[in-house]
């Protein structure tokens, strides 16, 4: 069996003010991330992926020291448009905003993706870290990556059925999930969550 470690990165100082940290703003990990990061608990790995996103990759680097990085760039967060490094707040009044709003998030981010080009580019990354782990036949691999990345795949692959919004997990946390590689092959492409971390 092939496990998979699933990481969100850690705190910014854009995710602290509720702020759309998206593709188009690379900043690095609040200054206490750090310490916070350093004392969580995660196994030793065969092999760490990761988003191109300084965040992701200081994560990594915390979490997995010295481990080689493969880096996917379709594992990058979303493209927020012209929500980007905004919040709520700001964003109150703006036309645009509530019209997405009132979509339930389906509407594309104007100027940005839609939900299912985010979703299509982040499956793809996803796959060819799948692939990796089976073609150098890794059985522990961690992918550090961002939250709607992780609930695009939660949502795509899992063996529980909840929305994309209810596989929601907090900076550091993630999930622990299992793929059985033959049946994978063969085209049965999904994977058993162990646990929420």
């Amino acid at each position: 069996m092939l496990k998979l470690i699933l990481i969100r990165h850690g705190e910014t100082q854009g995710n602290k003010l509720k702020r759309y940290i998206g593709k188009r703003t690379d900043e690095p990990l609040c200054p206490e991330a750090g310490n916070m990061l350093a004392q969580l608990a995660y196994p030793e790995v065969q092999a760490v992926y990761a988003s191109p996103m300084i965040r992701c990759t200081q994560t990594a680097g915390i979490l997995f020291p010295g481990k080689k990085l493969n880096i996917i760039d379709e594992l990058a967060e979303c493209d927020f448009g012209e929500f980007e490094n905004k919040n709520y707040q700001e964003l109150d009044g703006n036309e645009h905003y509530q019209s997405w709003i009132d979509s339930g998030g389906l509407l594309p981010f104007p100027g940005g993706e839609s939900r299912e080009e985010f979703k299509r580019r982040n499956v793809t990354g996803f796959q060819k870290a799948v692939n990796g782990c089976l073609r150098n036949g890794i059985s522990l691999a961690a992918l550090v990556v961002h939250g709607g990345t992780i609930m695009n795949v939660m949502e795509e692959y899992a063996d529980e059925d909840r929305s994309f919004y209810d596989w929601h997990v907090q900076n550091g946390k993630g999930y622990e999930v299992e793929i059985d590689p033959e049946l994978w092959k063969k085209g049965w492409k999904f994977l058993h969550v162990i646990r929420e971390l």
